[in-house]
Formats: C-alpha cells, structure tokens, sequence
C-alpha cells in the first residue's frame, strides 16, 4: 500500500512524541491502529467481491461457449438426420413402381370370389334360392 520503511516510521513517532505528548501518544497509536485495520478489512472485502464478479463472468463466458458449441453440435446433428431422411426418401422413391394405386387399403382388400365357388363346392343353385326365401 503504502512504502514506509523504518526511518520514517522513527521520525513520525518522535513528532508524533513532541506534538501529542507521552499521555496521548499512546491512545492516538491505538486509534490509528484501529482505522487502518478497518481499512485493509474494507479493501481485502472490496478485493474478493471483484474476485468473485470477475469469477463468474469468467464462468458465464464459459457456459456462453458451451451452450454455443452444443447448439452447433445439435444443428450439425439435425442437418445430417434430414439429409439422411431424405437421402432415403429419395431412395424408396427411386425403388418403388411408379404405379400410383399402392395405397394399403388396397393391398388388404381380398380378391373377389367368383360366383362358382358355391358350385365347387359341392351345394346347388336351388337350395341357395331356398335359403334367401325363408322368412325372418
């Protein structure tokens, strides 16, 4: 803080001695003890708090970084899932028939029965008549 060496120590003590007198020296030393103690505490205070302020600025910066660095990973990431989907897409589509009618009800529905599958099987006209005539 300040650069007081030995001698000037001696001879603000002597002043001091010759202005104050050896009742009041001693009352005076104490008080001016006291004052620079409440000093250095307000200064090392006001040292750590700008240490810490300066601490977490440093530690927002880095997480300003980070936040930046995982926000380009998940664009990198996202960019290469769309490109991947529609590398894909573009695949099925090259791959699929060009025939338009490929919709799944389609393909679930069941082929139509020819009228002689009754016939085949063995069953007769007539008694086909006779079970759509009885009452119900």
């Amino acid at each position: 803080m300040f650069d007081i060496g030995f001698l000037e120590l001696l001879i603000l003590g002597i002043v001091g001695l010759l202005v104050l007198g050896p009742e009041r020296l001693p009352r005076a030393v104490r008080t001016v003890g006291l004052w620079i103690g409440r000093i250095k505490r307000v200064a090392s205070d006001m040292q750590r708090e700008i240490n810490s302020q300066l601490e977490a600025e440093e530690l927002r910066r880095k997480l300003d970084e980070q936040q930046k660095k995982l926000d380009e990973g998940v664009d990198r990431v996202k960019r290469d899932v769309e490109g991947l989907a529609e590398r894909d897409t573009r695949a099925t589509e090259e791959t699929s028939p060009t025939r338009h009618d490929s919709s799944p009800e389609a393909a679930t529905e069941p082929s139509p029965e020819p009228a002689d599958t009754n016939r085949r099987l063995g069953e007769s006209a007539p008694q086909d008549a006779d079970k759509d005539a009885t009452p119900r």
